[in-house]
């Protein structure tokens, strides 16, 4: 079907076609004519700036500014050795003493004292979680006594424990040897 229209077309338009030769120099003065058009067409493209790049860049930098200022802005939490020099021996101390008293603690192990030492890592946890929103408090506060006082006491009472502990332990272990002792002589 289309080509019976194309073919009407050119039936129709016969004898409207210019087929005769073209002028001497006239593929010369078609040249000039599209190079001149090139020049207008690079003209146009030099004299609009290209913004996309710019902008991108632009964007990328407001970005990292803004994500850099965030971060400057919040605040770290403190602890005690933020404070002073003085509360940061005196946590290094409670940190080292707390350290060693677990150790010992967990060479203390077994069926007889499995059950105590359980329960006192449990409330050292509980102590833990205590001093990490102590922490907190002290950041938000900006240093109160009364935090840096309870920071203290926390340490202590973890110490306190650890103490306690190891005391029931001896005299759990005490007492065996006193059961084993009294059914051997039996």
């Amino acid at each position: 079907m289309k080509k019976d229209t194309i073919d009407n077309l050119f039936e129709e338009l016969k004898g409207e076609f210019d087929i005769n030769e073209p002028e001497s120099g006239h593929e010369n003065r078609f040249l000039e004519k599209l190079n001149a058009d090139k020049v207008v067409i690079n003209d146009i493209d030099k004299s609009r700036f290209n913004w996309k790049p710019l902008l991108a860049v632009a964007a990328s930098l407001v970005i990292c500014f803004s994500v850099f200022i965030t971060a400057q802005n919040q605040p770290k939490t403190l602890d005690l050795a933020s404070v002073s020099p003085e509360m940061s021996e005196t946590q290094d101390f409670f940190t080292v003493t707390i350290e060693n008293e677990l150790k010992k603690l967990n060479k203390e192990r077994s069926p007889l004292t499995e059950a105590i030492i359980n329960d006192a890592l449990e409330q050292i946890q509980l102590l833990e979680n205590e001093y990490q929103k102590l922490k907190t408090d002290l950041t938000e506060s900006g240093k109160d006594q009364r935090v840096i006082y309870a920071m203290i006491s926390n340490f202590q009472t973890r110490i306190d424990i650890l103490n306690t502990v190891l005391e029931q332990i001896e005299d759990v272990k005490n007492l065996k040897i006193k059961t084993d002792e009294t059914k051997n002589t039996i």
